[in-house]
């Protein structure tokens, strides 16, 4: 083989290479790329982040002292949602009503929407409970007015879940407490569609170790799944399967507090919210970037 054929090769195989999509891959250390320092203190447990495109608005959802079972003085919760522009800047306060735990923008219906404790059931009937969407006025503000999507659903199985959405699949992933479970719920349904068992094993972890309520749905096909380990202060990456694709670390100078097992995380914009309670008066949510693949 003469040598110009031998580099006609050589450069044919390396455009070809260049030509394939690029693979997902986890970053070993979670980059910060966003704050979102809390101006007021939280009204209950802080929650979740979402995040709206078509806003640039980040929202904070508080949860907590939701309606007393059989009481008909306390019909709606007094947990707040926080706003901030695209850059972290805090711009209002609303008081929806709702005792949240997960939310979301749904890019279906491109509303942000909020799921409250209880969702399925799982601890007695209460007011209030099940998905709903939040108003945003016209000028770009959050109302206090919500519109019901669906009620209590028992495929989400435990009370204080903090599920994520799969707006192609339109599914949700539900995290069952002190366990390594995630229960797959089609919301037409009301027993899941199947059970994920996350190795966590693979990662040098127990269930005790990470979030015991949330798990993040990121979207980046192969590295669907992820959870935080609060003991080892790093995100732990799945797939569909369950299998570890990866680990990435966060800064070793962060203060995760027993909260942070419960409550003080979330997913959006393309990274994994942490609560840092002991940042700035009130606590910041840390945005970090877990995968060189997650749309921002």
């Amino acid at each position: 083989m003469t040598l110009n054929r031998i580099t006609a090769i050589s450069t044919l195989l390396a455009s070809l290479l260049l030509a394939l999509p690029a693979s997902a891959q986890v970053l070993p250390e979670a980059q910060l790329s966003v704050r979102l320092p809390l101006a007021k203190k939280p009204t209950t447990r802080p929650m979740g982040v979402a995040y709206s495109p078509v806003h640039q608005r980040y929202f904070v959802a508080d949860g907590g002292l939701g309606p007393v079972p059989g009481s008909m003085d306390i019909t709606t919760s007094r947990s707040e949602v926080h706003v901030f522009d695209s850059s972290g800047k805090y711009l209002q306060s609303a008081l929806p009503g709702l005792d949240n735990r997960a939310i979301y923008f749904n890019p279906n219906t491109q509303h942000i929407e909020t799921i409250t404790y209880n969702v399925s059931s799982n601890a007695g009937f209460t007011p209030g409970t099940g998905i709903y969407s939040l108003e945003i006025n016209e000028k770009g503000e959050l109302t206090e007015n919500t519109r019901d999507i669906i009620n209590f659903n028992p495929a989400f199985g435990d009370a204080a879940t903090m599920p994520s959405y799969d707006a192609k699949a339109q599914r949700y992933y539900a995290k069952q407490e002190r366990s390594n479970r995630v229960w797959v719920v089609d919301p037409k349904q009301r027993e899941k569609v199947t059970e994920i068992l996350l190795d966590l094993d693979a990662a040098g972890a127990r269930f005790d170790d990470i979030s015991d309520h949330f798990i993040a749905y990121t979207g980046v096909a192969g590295e669907e799944l992820a959870v935080l380990d609060v003991d080892h202060k790093a995100v732990l990456v799945f797939d569909l399967n369950g299998k570890l694709v990866g680990k990435s670390v966060l800064p070793a100078g962060i203060k995760l507090l027993s909260q942070n097992h419960y409550n003080g995380v979330g997913y959006s914009n393309g990274m994994v919210f942490v609560y840092a309670e002991r940042e700035g008066e009130f606590g910041t949510y840390l945005g970090f970037k877990v995968s060189d693949q997650a749309a921002q």
